[in-house]
C-alpha cells in the first residue's frame, strides 16, 4: 500500500494519458482469458498466510484481485475498469473478459478522435444513442436454448470442462430455468449428483431426538397434515389445541412448522408419539430473518393449503381446527432439511404466485435478492439436484466449484432470455446495423465508426488467444452466413447454432451496456483529484 501521499489534481491531457495507462494494464491482465483456448493468470496472495499463488481463469475474479496499482495516476483508470467488471461479474457471472476488451477498444478509439479535436460530450452522446440500435440487433438474432445437447454445448463453451458440461446440460434439462441446483465440494476425484424429488427447504427438525436413531436420521411420513405458524413455542400447553384438532380429524401424521420449540414442548411431542396412534414431528420455519420467514410462510401455505397462524398479528392456537391444516402426500425431515411431495394447495393460486416471483426476478438488480427469488421459485416448482464437485487437490476442487457456479449463473441467464451466435460473431453482425445508421454529423460518424471497429475486438482477441491470425479468420468469415462462427477447437467455420457456439443474450447485452456507458463516461473525465490519505484496502473478495 502507498500510505501517506501528497494530494494532487490532474488536468487534461494528463488525465486521458493516466486513464489509458491504467485501463491498458487492467485489460491486458484479463485479455488472455477470453475464448475457449485462452490462458490463465497467476496472482500472488496479499498475505503470507497463503504463500502459494492463485491460478485464475475467470476475468471477474482477476479484476477483484487487482485492488491497487503502484502508479497512482494509472490506478484511477484501472479501478474504473475494475468497478465495471465486478458489476458484470456479480450480476451475470460471465462476459467480463468480452466487456473489458470491448471497453478498451471504444475508449482508445474515442481518445484518438478527441485528441484530433473532436468534442468529447457530443461523442459521448452519440455513443449512448447507438446502444439501443445494438440491443435491437441482438434481439433480432436471438433464438431459444432447447434440448440437452444444446444445453451441454452451451455449458462447455462456458466452462471448457467436458465432464462438468455434461452434468450441467443434464441438470438444466431436468430442472429447467428455475430449478434448484446446489453445488457442493466433494471429496473424491469425480463429479457426483443427487436428485431430490419434490420441494425441500434448508431447515430441519427442531430436535435430533424427534428423528429415528439410525445412521440416516431421516423421518418419513405418508399423507401428513401440515400445521404452519411463526411462533416460538415456549409453553407446552400451547400445543394442546393443535394436537386435539389433529386427533379429531383422524390425521395419518402431523407436521408442525414453527420458528422453534422449547425443550418442554419437544418432550410433549415425545410423549404423544409414545401414546397416540399418529406420529408428530416439528421442524423449523425456514429463514434467517423476518423477511425470509414471511416468504417461507407464504410459499408453504400456497404449496400445502395450510392457513398460517401468525404471531405478528397476535393470532394464537386456541381456535385451531382441521380447516387450518394443509396436506402433503409424502414428507421427510432430517437434522438440516425437510421436504415433501404432493402438496394439496390450490394449483391456480400457486401458478399465479410463481409468475409474480418470476416477474420480480427478471427486474431485480441485486444478485443475492435474485438468487433468493430463484431458490423460492425452484422450491415451488419442486425437484432439486445437488452436484458434488471433486478433484485431485483442494485448490482444484475450489476452482471447479467456482467455475460451476459461474457456469450455472450464465446458463440460467441463457435459458431466461435466449442465446445468439457466440465467439464474438453476434457483435460482428451488429456492425451492419450501425453502418446503416450513420448520419451527416461529424461526431456521430466518428462515434459509429469507433463502435464498428470496437465490435471486432472480442472476436479478434479470441482468435489471437487461440494462436490464429485474426486477419485471416476475419477474411474467412467475410462471405460466410450470418450464423457462421469460427470454431477455434477444430479450425473450421461452422454453423454457430449447430456447433453450440453461443452466447447468452442477457450477458452480451449487459456487457455492451457496461462497456459503452463506462467508456462514454471515461472519455468525458476532465480532472482527477488525489487524496493525501487514501483509504487502506483489505483482502480482496
Amino acid at each position: 500500500m502507498k500510505g501517506k501521499q501528497k494530494p494532487g489534481v490532474l488536468f487534461q491531457p494528463q488525465v486521458h494519458h493516466c486513464l489509458q495507462r491504467g485501463i491498458h494494464q487492467m485489460v491486458s491482465a484479463i485479455r488472455p482469458t477470453l475464448g475457449p483456448l485462452g490462458g490463465g493468470v497467476v496472482i500472488d496472495h496479499l498475505y503470507d498466510t497463503k504463500p502459494l499463488p492463485e491460478f485464475i481463469e475467470d476475468a471477474g475474479v482477476i479484476a477483484r484481485r487487482i485492488i491497487e496499482l503502484q502508479d497512482r495516476d494509472a490506478d484511477v483508470g484501472a479501478m474504473l475498469v475494475r468497478s465495471m467488471l465486478i458489476r458484470q461479474h456479480e450480476r451475470l457471472g460471465d462476459g467480463t473478459a468480452t466487456t473489458a476488451v470491448l471497453f478498451e477498444a471504444i475508449f482508445n478509439g474515442g481518445l484518438k478522435y478527441i485528441a484530433a479535436g473532436g468534442n468529447a460530450m457530443q461523442f459521448r452522446k452519440h455513443l449512448e444513442h447507438a446502444l439501443p440500435h445494438l440491443l435491437d440487433a441482438i434481439d433480432a438474432m436471438t433464438f431459444p436454448l432447447e434440448g440437452r445437447a444444446a444445453l451441454t454445448n452451451m455449458a462447455h463453451s462456458l466452462c471448457h470442462d467436458a465432464e462438468l458440461a455434461d452434468f450441467m446440460g443434464e441438470s438444466f434439462d431436468l430442472l429447467g430455468e428455475y430449478g434448484r441446483l446446489a453445488l457442493r465440494e466433494g471429496y473424491g476425484r469425480r463429479l457426483l449428483k443427487e436428485y431430490v424429488e419434490g420441494s425441500h427447504f434448508y431447515a430441519g427438525a427442531v430436535a435430533r431426538s424427534l428423528l429415528p436413531e439410525d445412521a440416516e436420521a431421516t423421518l418419513r411420513l405418508e399423507n401428513a397434515a401440515i400445521f404452519l405458524c411463526d411462533h416460538t413455542v415456549t409453553e407446552y400447553q400451547t400445543l394442546f389445541p393443535v394436537l386435539q384438532a389433529a386427533n379429531s380429524a383422524n390425521v395419518n401424521a402431523l407436521v408442525i412448522v414453527a420458528r422453534d420449540l422449547s425443550e418442554k414442548a419437544v418432550s410433549l411431542l415425545h410423549a404423544h408419539n409414545r401414546l397416540n396412534r399418529f406420529p408428530v414431528i416439528a421442524v423449523k420455519l425456514p429463514g434467517l430473518n423476518a423477511d425470509n420467514r414471511v416468504a417461507a410462510l407464504d410459499d408453504l401455505s400456497l404449496m400445502t393449503g395450510a392457513t398460517p397462524i401468525l404471531a405478528v398479528i397476535g393470532a394464537t392456537f386456541e381456535n385451531v381446527s382441521a380447516r387450518d391444516f394443509g396436506m402433503v402426500r409424502r414428507f421427510w425431515a432430517s437434522t438440516h432439511e425437510f421436504g415433501f411431495v404432493g402438496g394439496r394447495g390450490d394449483p391456480r393460486k400457486l401458478r399465479t404466485h410463481v409468475q409474480k416471483l418470476k416477474a420480480r426476478a427478471r427486474k431485480v438488480l441485486d444478485v443475492d435478492e435474485r438468487k433468493k427469488l430463484h431458490d423460492r421459485i425452484g422450491a415451488l416448482l419442486g425437484g432439486s439436484l445437488t452436484l458434488w464437485l471433486g478433484g485431485y487437490s483442494e485448490p482444484e476442487i475450489k476452482m471447479r466449484k467456482a467455475l460451476a457456479e459461474r457456469t450455472a449463473l450464465a446458463m440460467r441467464a441463457a435459458l431466461e432470455e435466449g442465446v445468439v451466435p457466440g465467439g464474438g460473431i453476434a457483435l460482428l453482425n451488429c456492425r451492419q446495423v450501425l453502418a446503416g445508421q450513420i448520419g451527416a454529423d461529424a461526431d456521430e460518424r466518428a462515434a459509429y465508426r469507433v463502435l464498428i471497429e470496437a465490435l471486432e475486438a472480442p472476436a479478434r482477441t479470441i482468435f489471437q488467444n487461440a494462436g490464429c491470425d485474426p486477419g485471416d479468420i476475419m477474411g474467412r468469415l467475410l462471405y460466410a452466413d450470418v450464423n457462421a462462427a469460427y470454431d477455434v477447437m477444430t479450425d473450421k467455420v461452422v454453423d454457430a447454432r449447430t456447433a453450440g457456439i453461443v452466447d447468452s443474450v442477457s450477458v452480451l447485452k449487459a456487457g455492451l451496456r457496461n462497456a459503452i456507458s463506462t467508456a462514454a463516461l471515461a472519455l468525458t473525465i476532465d480532472s482527477v483529484v488525489h487524496l493525501s490519505h487514501p483509504e487502506m484496502v483489505g483482502e480482496p473478495g
